[in-house]
């Protein structure tokens, strides 16, 4: 979500802001040898190419050959959005049962199934289907031909077809505990040294503060006088959270923390390959440890039993597995995503949408799906970007957090004017958040994969969980308000409010000025 000039207009600017701007025509590059797909080698020097000279890489604009190369090297799982021959404008909220729909879709799965059997005649329309859609109109279909992707980009009846699989700069799977490390897992245990009145401070009940809390950074402490989140519903799109981890089960209402819900859902579907869909029935369970970090720093409970507290400790909660890790570079994390904002979209009670993951190249069918929810009023918070091996070289904000319907969220050091190490920045950015105190390389606190001892999260990932927390703050204050009416007050009460920075957007957000426990 784009903002602009403030503060008179400042309403009619931000919706403005958040209207697409269409992306450059890039210039397609020549043909390699047509029968033979790039190598990964190959096609990750193209895309880091691109990304590194403009800042993005669309999909929509690789040639069809490159597309083909990328299935070639992942899972074949091709993504086709379908559209009725001269539709123009935005997805009607009917695609899914709206008969023209469904015949332009009847059309192209025909199309693909007529090309891929002529080099598989054996091949069905069952076999073809990858993962169901029900609400977006797009097919996930398993695609091996060359001429089935030239066939589709030629077709009125589609709006894109991009690989789901495919990202640069993949974790090698077979490098363990360092291939997860790289992707923001694995660490989410209890930190060892931490320092009672310098890293925390311990509230009346015996539950932890993080340092960054306190009221000289964005006035959290003196937010809960006002308002703690009660009534408003945080859905974090993320790795899951932790089965062991009892303050996001059945102590999420102890203490100060009392009459809220927390649901734990998972939308990861199994690995489908060629139709037939492989691995057990996921679960809502964090195997990584990143979403249950980041539903901590958002909304962990006050309680009594000395663990750490989320901004919005009297908030409700979704966690969502729709992911392994941070890094969606595989066609059932694209789906997983895309159906997690969908379900966002369809819940009248979910108001904000935090996502501290991301990828490197466009997805479409992503686009979609933040679209889907963002047409029903959800505030989206998206993560700038941390920076781990897959991100090597590049500094600028990734996707989804790029796109105009999206907040994209980075984090500061302590001195309030340099990015933390590992974080992204760029004119993309709308609010910062200080996670990084400089003088011990300290992280936040947040929750363990269980136990009461804190642990400590940081990047991008934990700036856009904590801004969705002092979001809860603020709406919960102001209950009836729109998405923009809440965003007003952000911008208002954030220290960049009279000129945006091109690197930090509108910069901290004072939550006590806010909610009006301090004077603007």
């Amino acid at each position: 979500m784009r903002t602009s000039t403030l503060p008179a207009a400042l309403l009619a600017v931000l919706l403005a802001g958040c209207q697409h701007q269409a992306d450059e025509q890039l210039t397609p590059q020549p043909e390699a040898d047509p029968a033979t797909a790039l190598t990964s080698q190959q096609l990750d020097e193209q895309i880091m190419s691109r990304l590194r000279e403009t800042g993005k890489y669309d999909w929509n604009q690789a040639t069809a050959h490159v597309v083909w190369s990328a299935l070639t090297r992942s899972d074949y799982v091709l993504s086709v959005g379908y559209q009725p021959a001269g539709h123009r404008g935005a997805l009607p909220d009917d695609a899914a049962t709206n008969p023209a729909w469904q015949q332009a879709r009847a059309q192209v799965l025909a199309l693909i199934l007529a090309e891929e059997q002529k080099a598989h005649p054996e091949l069905t329309a069952e076999k073809l289907v990858a993962y169901e859609e029900n609400v977006l109109p797009v097919l996930d279909v398993t695609v091996r031909e060359l001429s089935t992707i030239k066939a589709l980009r030629a077709s009125g009846l589609v709006r894109y077809a991009e690989p789901m699989g495919y990202e640069p700069n993949r974790p090698d799977a077979y490098k363990g505990a360092a291939a997860l490390s790289s992707s923001g897992c694995g660490s989410n245990t209890a930190t060892a040294g931490l320092v009672a009145g310098a890293d925390y401070t311990v509230l009346s009940g015996g539950s932890k503060s993080s340092w960054n809390q306190a009221d000289q950074y964005h006035g959290i402490r003196s937010a809960w006088n006002q308002s703690t989140g009660r009534g408003v519903k945080i859905l974090i799109i993320d790795s899951g959270s932790s089965d062991t981890q009892e303050n996001l089960g059945a102590a999420f209402n102890q203490g100060q923390s009392t009459g809220r819900t927390i649901e734990r859902l998972v939308t990861l579907p199994r690995s489908s390959v060629f139709g037939i869909s492989y691995g057990d029935a996921e679960t809502p369970n964090d195997g990584c440890g990143h979403g249950t970090s980041m539903a901590g720093a958002a909304a962990a409970p006050r309680g009594t039993d000395g663990a750490s507290v989320g901004i919005a400790y009297n908030a409700n909660l979704i966690t969502v597995r729709a992911a392994e890790d941070v890094f969606l570079d595989a066609s059932r994390e694209v789906k997983g995503v895309s159906d997690a904002y969908i379900l966002a979209g369809n819940r009248a009670d979910v108001r904000i949408i935090s996502m501290s993951m991301g990828r490197l190249t466009s997805s479409s069918q992503m686009l979609d799906a933040i679209r889907y929810a963002y047409g029903r009023g959800k505030l989206i918070f998206c993560a700038a970007g941390t920076s781990f091996d897959w991100s090597a070289g590049i500094v600028g904000v990734i996707y989804p957090a790029s796109l105009p319907e999206a907040v994209a969220v980075t984090g500061v050091k302590d001195n309030l004017t340099t990015r933390c190490d590992e974080c992204h920045t760029g004119s993309d950015v709308e609010f910062i958040v200080v996670m990084q105190r400089t003088s011990v390389d300290r992280r936040p606190l947040t929750l363990a994969m269980s136990g009461d001892a804190p642990s400590t999260v940081g990047g991008s990932s934990v700036a856009t969980a904590s801004m969705a927390g002092m979001t809860a703050v603020v709406w919960a204050k102001y209950p009836s308000e729109t998405r923009a009416q809440i965003m007003s007050r952000l911008v208002a009460a954030s220290s960049n409010r009279n000129a945006r920075s091109s690197s930090f957007g509108w910069g901290r957000v004072n939550v006590a000025a806010a909610v009006g426990a301090l004077p603007l």
